[in-house]
């Protein structure tokens, strides 16, 4: 069985309504792995302390999703001290033996955010598309060599009722399932 990880980088999951639906429903899939960042890293990571256990666990995996809040256009800060630290370590110091053995492996974005979708577009309050936010993740993935796929958005994530929740749970276990189904890891070999 292939393994899908989830590296979920919420600042307080206890918190979070939709992040802590989505992880769940998506924690009964089979193959599947949901690591609470927050929960492991709370004082933030260190390329050389933490870089090496997070790229083994990310060379572990047949597919990686990143699933956060978009918080002020970006992403929460210890997704991007996680990037930092092991992509940096990956991509740059250790390329031959990480990096180069990571490139072809399929990445999916999971995003939650407050406010309605008209919202994001141009001459919405947000003034940019979700798809112009995430650009900046989407140009990591290019240069990381990891196969980019379409982002898993859920708007108004802190205003929905338990129904919508439990709509958006089950949309995000299907969309998980087909992305699962459909992607093929064409990783370099090991030499």
């Amino acid at each position: 069985m292939t393994k899908t990880l989830i590296l979920l980088f919420h600042p307080d999951l206890r918190r979070s309504k939709a992040n802590a639906a989505l992880a769940a429903a998506a924690a009964k899939l089979p193959g599947v792995e949901v690591v609470d960042m927050q929960a492991t890293y709370p004082n933030s990571m260190d390329m050389f302390r933490d870089g090496e256990r997070e790229a083994r666990r990310l060379l572990a995996a047949d597919r990686i999703v990143l699933q956060f809040p978009i918080q002020w256009y970006s992403t929460p800060p210890l997704m991007k001290a996680w990037q930092d630290a092991v992509l940096t370590r990956m991509f740059y110091i250790a390329y031959e033996r990480e990096g180069r053995e990571l490139e072809g492996t399929p990445l999916m974005l999971a995003a939650t955010a407050g406010n309605v979708s008209e919202s994001y577009r141009p001459g919405g309050r947000n003034m940019f598309t979700m798809e112009a936010l995430l650009a900046p993740l989407r140009a990591a993935a290019h240069r990381c060599g990891l196969q980019y796929s379409a982002p898993f958005i859920i708007y108004q994530a802190d205003k929905l009722e338990a129904e919508e929740l439990e709509t958006a749970a089950s949309k995000y276990a299907a969309t998980l399932q087909n992305w699962i189904a459909a992607t093929t890891v064409t990783r370099h070999e090991a030499g």
